[in-house]
């Protein structure tokens, strides 16, 4: 069964743009959640769209399910999803033997950034780039559900 283990981090500074590969812009919203399952459509740059299915575990750990949908279908889906559409931009960074993908927000979440590794255990452990803030990895606050509320306040922006 598919997983994913990840842990994810508020960033503190941005050094991490020095490695940075080129950013792909993503819109994204939930179709539908209930307690520790959710249902969400992302479209990225405008051209290709996932749907993905994530049921929880633990705070590290998931099941997920992904499957590419057509781009038109992605956009009536964003329109018909729960609480509002997410804007980001996602960037690749390499520190060590993982890949950091560090999430830039729009909007309502403009000045949030967020980076994210995936593992293939949780017993890995990954070397921990100087640019990361606090760990939020398993705060419910930072979950794509979450945001999507829009229940993330100004404060927890910068981690306090």
């Amino acid at each position: 069964m598919p997983k994913e283990i990840e842990r994810k981090f508020l960033v503190a500074t941005d050094d991490w743009r020095k490695k940075a590969g080129p950013g792909k812009r993503m819109r994204q919203a939930i179709i539908m959640s209930e307690d520790r399952r959710s249902l969400r459509i992302r479209a990225i740059d405008q051209k290709k769209a996932r749907l993905t299915l994530k049921i929880g575990i633990s705070g590290m750990s998931r099941h997920e399910f992904e499957y590419d949908v057509p781009i038109d279908e992605a956009e009536e889906l964003l329109t018909l999803a729960n609480g509002t559409t997410i804007a980001k931009t996602r960037y690749e960074v390499k520190h060590g033997k993982f890949v950091w993908e560090v999430d830039v927000y729009e909007g309502a979440l403009a000045g949030l950034v967020v980076a994210e590794v995936e593992m293939k255990s949780e017993t890995d452990q990954p070397q921990l780039p100087p640019w990361l803030g606090q760990e939020v990895t398993g705060d419910k606050r930072y979950s794509n559900q979450s945001l999507a509320e829009g229940s993330l306040g100004e404060n927890l922006r910068d981690g306090i």
